[in-house]
């Protein structure tokens, strides 16, 4: 690892340390060219001297609509080293979605990029408190543009902020009903950027990481951008993935780390877009954000040569709690061992530690967890126990060695005649199949067993799919309550900006 020190507060801090060792390292390479870390460090100063200007001051909730480039990362760092707390906001939330998490928050100024300008400009009819400010390349009446302020921004005022003071609110994924913003400290953040280095994930200055995840997810935000500050790594910006632009980008800047989501494995691989390619620059390719199918992994090493590390995290944990690369090796199917400074416990419905093989709920414990949810101590008081315990909603079985397995979301259980069936035992037999290339399960109400199981099934490229094949693999491998009584075949199927399925939107088609 690279050998510049840390500061424990938060990643803006670190950017300033980080550009006062390396000043002329290459920080973001995308689209428009390189920011080397001395000029993104002046550009996050004068971004502060920008919000310090509309009045933003410690606590305040400043909200990113920002795509995948080089101004979030600007306007994350701003919004820490003015005090304030970021909001980050998937861009393709739509109006409603953004005018909750806005009103929820209480954001006082956001930066909304193209994709997102003429939605949020909307809504300052219904909050007229909320100031706006665009990216490059969008005009809309009453908005200036971040670039132009950042050009002529003075200096910032300096700002001392504390560990348990706010850092960010991260809205939850909403698969299962509306969003909560997680309210996440700056220990939060720094603890789970320092217990990522641990392992294989040992990112150095020298390292060069493709993110092309959407930056406003937990993932993206502090394993990639985090991390990478943190050691002054590369980072690699990469707007909107497509197989073959990314696999350039990979070639062409000698990525070293591929943060990724089953989603970007599959379609590389069914895209033919790393046929022949030489990946030899690619130390680590990590999976996370959503289960990594064992087929998948399996067919990624022998078409490339690179084994995928998979790990396991939520945006309550900042949000890594386990990987493989803390595991001499990385395991099939497996989320891998914890990162340092975490506990884990897997308990039943009482509470109690089940026995190892068992399935349980995955309780985590570290610096990393968060404080609870923003405005709702119901739902708080739900996940987080009076000693610190955050109850996943997770269900995973650990091995005799602590390997951690993640059996399903216990919102996603089908109960069929009073038996649990959890999807993901489902998906696997599916997925062994060589003609499927995706595969999903969720319940369907039935009047006599309570709920059965329907799945949906996506074709490899250029496969036929024969679901009374799949139907009679089932009937084979699984108990007969688990079998699905309906396979339909879909072109896709539904996921979040980070490749989980929005099984919730399954379940209405059926």
């Amino acid at each position: 690892m690279t050998d510049v020190p840390t500061d424990p507060v938060d990643v803006a801090a670190r950017l300033r340390i980080t550009a006062a060792h390396r000043p002329d390292h290459p920080a973001l390479v995308h689209d428009g060219g390189t920011l080397t870390y001395a000029q993104l460090h002046d550009r996050v100063d004068a971004g502060t001297a920008v919000l310090q200007a509309e009045g933003v001051g410690p606590g305040d909730r400043v909200a990113l609509v920002l795509g995948t480039g080089p101004t979030f990362v600007e306007v994350l760092c701003a919004v820490l080293r003015a005090g304030a707390c970021a909001v980050p906001l998937m861009p393709g939330l739509a109006p409603d979605e953004l005018r909750h998490a806005l009103h929820d928050s209480g954001a006082v100024l956001v930066v909304a990029g193209e994709q997102r300008a003429a939605a949020v400009a909307e809504l300052r009819e219904v909050l007229p408190a909320l100031r706006v400010l665009l990216t490059d390349g969008v005009a809309i009446d009453g908005c200036d543009t971040w670039q132009q302020r950042v050009a002529d921004a003075g200096t910032p005022q300096l700002v001392t902020r504390e560990l348990d003071d706010l850092a960010a609110l991260v809205y939850t994924s909403g698969t299962t009903g509306r969003p909560r913003g997680a309210v996440l400290t700056r220990r939060n953040l720094a603890a789970n950027q320092d217990q990522s280095l641990a392992g294989r994930f040992e990112v150095g200055g020298d390292d060069v990481v493709l993110l092309v995840l959407p930056l406003a997810h937990i993932y993206a935000l502090n394993v990639g951008i985090g991390v990478s500050i943190t050691t002054g790594a590369t980072m690699v910006l990469v707007p909107r993935f497509d197989p073959v632009a990314t696999r350039e980008a990979i070639l062409a800047h000698r990525v070293s780390i591929v943060l990724g989501a089953p989603p970007m494995y599959v379609a590389w691989l069914e895209s033919g877009a790393l046929d022949g390619v030489d990946l030899g620059s690619v130390r680590l390719a990590v999976s996370g954000a959503a289960p990594l199918p064992v087929p998948l992994f399996e067919r990624f090493r022998e078409a490339t040569g690179v084994t995928i590390e998979e790990g396991y995290g939520l945006t309550e944990a900042s949000p890594g709690v386990t990987s493989n690369s803390m595991a001499p090796a990385a395991r099939p199917g497996s989320v891998g061992l914890p990162l340092p400074g975490i506990e884990l416990r897997l308990v039943d419905d009482e509470g109690r530690d089940v026995a190892t093989g068992d399935p349980g709920e995955v309780w985590v414990r570290g610096p990393n967890v968060f404080r609870g949810y923003w405005n709702d101590e119901e739902a708080t008081r739900a996940v987080l126990t009076g000693d610190g315990w955050l109850r996943t909603g997770d269900v995973g079985s650990r091995d005799d060695q602590g390997y951690l397995y993640l059996v399903d979301r216990i919102k996603d259980l089908i109960i069929v005649n009073g038996f649990n069936v959890y999807p993901r035992e489902v998906e696997r037999v599916l997925l062994e199949d060589v003609s499927v290339a995706e595969a999903a399960a969720v319940g369907e109400p039935h009047p006599l067993t309570g709920e059965t199981v329907v799945a949906f099934v996506v074709p490899r490229a250029g496969a036929e799919l024969d679901p009374d094949a799949l139907m009679r693999s089932c009937r084979q491998r699984l108990a007969r309550y688990k079998c699905p009584t309906r396979i339909e075949v879909r072109t896709d199927l539904p996921h979040t900006a980070t490749g989980k399925v929005r099984r919730r939107e399954l379940r209405a088609t059926t």
